[in-house]
């Protein structure tokens, strides 16, 4: 008889949304960790960056805001990462304890498969467990890609562990969500900022208009933004490092005193598997089916792991949707509707399809726009150019998507993520009367237009 019915490997948010879901749907669970409950996104991602967003917006707010003079004021720093680190600190804690409360078992060490139900503990918890199911949460690490002189650059793992002093220039080689909230933070605290990018504009993943509006937002900042820019190599010189590149043929160079590499994630593996039990592959992502499952019975994978997607809240429902099939129940969750989120300045929401995606894929859309160049929030804000854009089927009027440029747009992205999900139309969602002054007035007026496109 196995030891459990379930063992999840990785406690970020995929393992440990799984493993306290398949303890709640009655089955004997076991969590296997080497490192803090909360994984990337709650030690080294999302959560620690959006603490250093938090600060590094109170300061520039302080500066910036009509009728309020910060003289005087100064920053401080190791206290800033402490208080981050402190955050880290306590939603860690918090996750374990709710693995008490659910009579989770948490197992220290590094996790190591020697065949299907058999899972081989290095460390503190050193031994063999076995398990009718095992499920794979082990998330991604920074990306290497082979670039001379890369090492000489910090990863965002690295960044976040804190400097006593603010850099005065740095260097980031990606225009990626992780590249321009870095961009963000820095920006705001008053360092000299250069962002290189690769593809034609940055947030390359994401509604056109997002990335090309953030990126004049930025260079508004005094933010030095190439895109269309390949790196070749990274260099030590006695000014500091200097990251050669080119641009559309031409060769160009941009010093700094750092170099982020912010070349995305890479899944996170290495190891996991006894020499001849092996995963099927891309050569990057573990193989998974419809149900999570990978190529050997009884193993199943979810999250950046085996996921193009790599974001928690994916994870997290990708974990859920796999142990509520284990448990013989159906997905409470839509997995093919994912909202994204970066938290630059203003932040940029979106779900769903874009205008480009309907093009794509032959499928007649109509979209609906609002400028919030007349919002009272936004102009009390001072946010600069926002927007919000929804997406309809042209004949149906049912929502297809939404991107939004505002600020709280990571708020507010989820009712049109639930209005979709559900099959609402643009007339339905406009239906709900908005508060005064809002910025959600401006989704109104976005509905608005949609409706006047669409047929009676």
């Amino acid at each position: 008889m196995a030891d459990y019915q379930l063992i999840v490997i990785g406690a970020g948010p995929g393992g440990y949304t799984a493993a306290l879901r398949a303890a709640k749907l009655g089955l004997h669970t076991a969590v296997i960790e080497d490192r803090e409950c909360g994984g990337t996104c709650l030690n080294r991602g999302c959560v620690p960056t959006k603490a250093l967003l938090h600060a590094s917006q109170v300061w520039s707010d302080a500066h910036h805001c009509a009728g309020v003079c910060a003289d005087g004021a100064s920053l401080d720093l190791p206290a800033l990462y402490r208080h981050k680190d402190e955050i880290s600190q306590t939603l860690s804690s918090g996750i374990e304890g709710l693995f008490r409360s659910a009579k989770v078992t948490l197992l220290r060490g590094r996790a190591r498969i020697t065949a299907p139900g058999c899972v081989e503990i290095t460390g503190q918890d050193a031994g063999t467990v076995t398990a009718e199911h095992i499920l794979i949460a082990t998330g991604s690490v920074p990306a290497r890609p082979p670039i001379p002189g890369l090492e000489l650059a910090m990863t965002s793992d690295e960044l976040l562990k804190g400097t006593d002093r603010l850099y005065r220039s740095i260097v980031i080689m990606g225009g990626g969500v992780i590249g321009v909230e870095f961009a963000t933070f820095y920006s705001d605290l008053g360092c000299e900022v250069t962002v290189i990018e690769g593809l034609d504009r940055l947030l390359p993943g994401m509604d056109r208009e997002l990335g090309q509006n953030l990126a004049q937002l930025l260079k508004k900042q005094g933010v030095r933004v190439f895109a269309n820019s390949m790196v070749q190599r990274v260099e030590q010189g006695k000014d500091g490092l200097t990251v050669h590149f080119t641009t559309r043929g031409k060769e160009d160079f941009v010093t700094g005193e750092a170099v982020l590499s912010a070349f995305g994630r890479s899944p996170n593996w290495k190891g996991l598997f006894a020499d001849g039990l092996q995963p099927e592959t891309d050569g990057r992502r573990i193989h998974t089916d419809e149900n999570g499952q990978t190529s050997i019975p009884g193993i199943y994978a979810i999250g950046d792991v085996s996921s193009p997607v790599q974001l928690a809240h994916v994870a997290a429902a990708q974990g859920t949707a796999c142990v509520e099939r284990l448990a013989g129940r159906t997905p409470s969750v839509r997995l093919d509707l994912v909202p994204g989120c970066v938290y630059c300045r203003p932040e940029i929401a979106s779900v769903g399809l874009t205008e480009a995606d309907g093009k794509a894929r032959d499928i007649p859309v109509k979209v609906g726009k609002c400028t919030l160049f007349a919002n009272a929030r936004t102009m009390i804000a001072g946010t600069g150019r926002s927007f919000m854009k929804v997406v309809a089927h042209a004949q149906t009027g049912v929502l297809l998507g939404a991107q939004l440029m505002c600020e709280h747009a990571t708020d507010m992205i989820g009712q049109l993520s639930q209005a979709i999900a559900n099959g609402m139309t643009a007339r339905q969602l406009l239906a709900a009367m908005r508060p005064h002054p809002t910025f959600e007035e401006a989704l109104g007026e976005a509905l608005e237009e949609l409706v006047a496109k669409l047929p009676e």
